[in-house]
């Protein structure tokens, strides 16, 4: 597998090819150079300046598109575009001479202040001037007033020093009136602020010694996965090299499940997404061996196929106790057909492909997949979003043979009530009333997404996508609750994910942001769950707002105090938009108390994914009941499979009932003390207690210590 993807990342190394600016740079910079057309050598100009841009050389861009500027006139119909690129050129140089170069827990958190605020100016500075410029020209150039506002946060002059007239106001303040307790991103403290391109992320426990693991990939395919195992001591050791996970390049996302039924968790790897014809590169299967290592068992498990994709789904759809694999692809018509795909265990290993026969060939431009069993008829469902503009639900109706048999009942069910393009989707009770809801991110905006944010802040309508959450009415329907639930907001998301940060028993979730244009510079997105059906953006005085382009996120408690934390992983499409990826650890909101439930199927998969929980206490006297299921959550980046549940200010649970996925089988636990690990086994009557020590992550460290083999199974 490591040799097949050198050999295709040596294919697509061509000029065409947008996601290798490498190659377009070198196709670009010959044709401005030889060629006899005076357009063609105009246009190749300027795609070689922002080649530059791609590439990380900011100060060759600004060259360029100055040498540019210096040939075009002020009326030609392209000078505006030429000036946003050289403006956009100077405000990514300030970054990487502050936010990278200098890079702190503060860099790039909107609003941008303290250690955050630029030390060396000229770039903020110079981007000022021209975005100035713009906006005398073309007074409802949004995109350049958003861009504007944030040069001057940039420098710690917002809102003070921006002219009145183009002043975006209240982008320090959540329009909320809610607030909660500022998260610290500590990666920096610990050397876990790895630089990277666009990425995916899992954490979980890899070597079952109960404490939460980190594996991210980079979408590039000479951008390598890194294994950061925890220390136990509040931080963790690269294990990159040695684990063999850091020869295996490429990936936008993975998922984790223990396919093989042996308890350790393995991981796959999605590859190839938006690159079209150039996206037919190979998913991986990583087998985890049990200490450490992993084996890339792709083709000998049958999972071996090049369709772009970055999303698929970990399910027992025919309830045999072994996990299947549902995997949406990008497919772009014709001439690229890239069908959904859906595998199935054949219990020993390998898998069989059986979409066609399960009635869920499904061809479309998949950005989001996630499975659960929404009608609650102990058969595992899937959902689906697309680019092109449509929402698919298939409802799993029996199996037959051993293949499940789905039926597409989106517009019965209620989910075809807008046309619009969205990406990440997941089910999820958000509401405790025991059926499984659907969330999912718009991914559409209006002219550009820097645009589409300065409108919304100004209160002025747009074009731009909401999120939508649809609420389950019992019945096989749902309704698109996005208004009631003030989530009708234009917030174009990538990566996703969902946890309950307060502990109070309701599910929030942290979105980010972004796409491959360097202005989309907009902050990453925390909505807090208030539990009667509405959600607060808390985004600002939660200290989570990061600027930069956010993928992989997993919502877990890291240092076991408790209270969930966040990882994201952060950075662009190019090398040149490569990022610091950020762990915002909880301070505690409140002293809510929580269990944490790790389950272990014996019939039902390994991994207990799709068992569902039903947890019953009393809080200040009042009845209340809280409805989890085993999963990674979002479908771009993967929470761990064991469950943080909150329970508020209940001193005791009195009930957790388990209906295991495979069997349907319940097991009842009564009068369970909360703030504890515990693990419940398949068929056992046994609660057993896991000793976690706390493990607060200090200042300590700055950089990670390499893994070698005399520490590699401690």
């Amino acid at each position: 597998m490591v040799k097949h993807l050198a050999a295709t990342y040596d294919k697509f190394y061509v000029g065409e090819n947008s996601f290798c600016p490498e190659a377009e740079f070198a196709f670009f910079d010959s044709v401005s150079r030889k060629s006899t057309d005076i357009g063609m050598r105009m246009r190749a100009n300027f795609f070689r300046a922002n080649g530059f841009l791609k590439l990380g050389k900011e100060e060759e861009a600004i060259k360029a598109f100055e040498q540019i500027l210096e040939k075009t006139d002020a009326e030609h119909r392209h000078f505006a575009d030429v000036m946003k690129s050289y403006a956009i050129s100077y405000l990514r140089m300030g970054e990487r001479q502050n936010c990278i170069t200098n890079h702190s827990a503060e860099s790039c958190i909107m609003p941008i202040k303290d250690n955050g605020v630029h030390q060396n100016k000229t770039g903020s500075q110079k981007a000022i001037e021209i975005y100035e410029k713009l906006l005398q020209q073309n007074p409802e150039d949004y995109e350049s007033r958003w861009l504007l506002n944030i040069a001057y946060m940039t420098l710690g002059e917002y809102p003070a020093q921006v002219p009145s007239q183009w002043l975006i106001p209240n982008l320090d303040k959540d329009n909320s009136c809610y607030e909660i307790k500022p998260f610290t991103d500590v990666a920096p403290n610990i050397g876990l602020n790895k630089r990277n391109m666009a990425g995916g992320v899992i954490v979980d426990d890899f070597n079952n010694d109960g404490y939460l693991d980190i594996i991210t990939s980079d979408w590039g395919l000479t951008g390598a996965m890194h294994y950061f195992r925890n220390d136990t001591k509040g931080s963790f050791t690269d294990c990159s090299v040695i684990s063999d996970l850091g020869r295996f390049k490429g990936g936008l996302n993975m998922i984790q499940a223990d396919y093989n039924n042996d308890g350790f968790v393995d991981i796959f790897v999605l590859r190839g997404a938006w690159m079209g014809k150039f996206g037919k590169q190979a998913n991986s299967l990583l087998r985890n061996n049990g200490d450490n290592t992993f084996t890339d068992v792709t083709v000998q498990s049958g999972l071996f196929s090049e369709h772009p994709t970055q999303t698929g789904v970990w399910r027992d759809f025919n309830n045999d106790g072994w996990l299947d694999l549902f995997i949406g692809n990008e497919h772009g018509g014709l001439d690229e057909y890239n069908p959904c795909e859906l595998f199935i265990s054949n219990k020993n290993g390998t898998f069989t492909e059986v979409a066609s026969q399960a009635n869920c060939l499904i061809t479309d431009f998949i950005k989001g997949v996630s499975a659960a069993d929404y009608d609650n008829d102990g058969l595992q469902d899937i959902v689906l979003s697309g680019i092109q503009g449509k929402r698919t639900l298939l409802r799993n109706k029996g199996i037959n043979n051993n293949i499940p048999q789905f039926e597409n009942v989106t517009e019965k069910a209620g989910l075809a009530d807008v046309h619009v393009s969205t990406f990440p989707t997941w089910f999820w009770d958000y509401d405790n009333d025991g059926w499984q809801d659907i969330f999912v991110c718009g991914y559409q905006f209006d002219k550009s997404l820097a645009y589409s944010a300065a409108t919304e802040a100004l209160g002025m309508p747009n074009k731009a996508s909401k999120m939508y959450l649809y609420h389950n009415n019992h019945d096989g329907t749902f309704t698109n609750v996005f208004k009631q639930a003030g989530l009708n907001k234009s917030v174009f998301a990538m990566g996703a994910n969902f946890g309950d940060i307060d502990n109070d028993g309701y599910l929030d979730m942290y979105l980010g942001t972004g796409n491959p244009d360097y202005k989309s510079l907009v902050p990453n997105r925390l909505f807090r769950n208030m539990g009667d059906g509405t959600f607060a953006d808390v985004t600002v005085s939660g200290r989570v707002g990061n600027l930069q382009k956010g993928h992989g996120v997993a919502f877990t408690d890291f240092d076991n105090d408790g209270d969930s934390d966040i990882f994201i992983e952060v950075g662009g499409a190019y090398v040149g938009d490569s990022y610091n990826n950020s762990l915002y650890l909880n301070p505690g909101q409140n002293n809510n108390r929580w269990i944490n439930i790790r389950l272990e199927g014996d019939e039902t998969n390994r991994s207990a994914i799709g068992t569902r929980l039903k947890i019953s206490f009393r809080e200040k006297g009042v009845k209340r009941v809280i409805h989890r299921d085993v999963n990674s959550g979002g479908s771009f980046g993967a929470s761990p499979l064991r469950r943080d549940i909150g329970i508020g200010q209940s001193d005791l649970i009195d009930e957790v009932e388990i209906t295991w996925a495979s069997t349907g089988k319940k097991q009842v636990f009564k009068n369970i003390k909360p703030n504890q690990f515990i693990k419940i086994k398949e068929g056992s009557n046994v609660i057993t207690k896991i000793n976690l020590k706390k493990t607060p992550f200090s200042n300590q460290y700055n950089t990670i210590p390499i893994c070698d083999s005399k520490t590699m199974n401690l």
